[in-house]
């Protein structure tokens, strides 16, 4: 059970972030305001949130103009992903008690 629990990633251990990265695990990108409406929450929280998974190097942001306004958008990186499932297994395992 102990070499389960440390299988998880502390970087996904916040509901919001695992909110974030199951939206981006199955859209190529997705923008910020997408994001807020999916996981129903305000601009600052899911800012800290993106800024926390991109400093660690689990996702990758693009800012764009679309006419005259700004629209950022998120993706999550290979090392996002890999880490991502990892942490989706080791859940898995821990449900299914192995």
């Amino acid at each position: 059970m102990k070499e389960i629990i440390s299988k998880l990633n502390k970087a996904f251990e916040s509901r919001i972030r695992l909110g974030i990265m199951s939206v981006m695990m199955v859209n190529d990108w997705v923008d910020f305001n997408t994001l807020k409406q999916l996981l129903d929450i305000t601009d600052g929280n899911l800012a800290s949130h993106l800024k926390a998974l991109e400093d660690k190097g689990l996702i990758k942001m693009k800012k764009q103009f679309i006419g005259r306004k700004p629209r950022t958008s998120y993706q999550v990186s290979e090392t996002g992903r890999n880490l991502f499932v990892q942490h989706i297994e080791a859940l898995e395992s821990l449900i299914n008690n192995q």
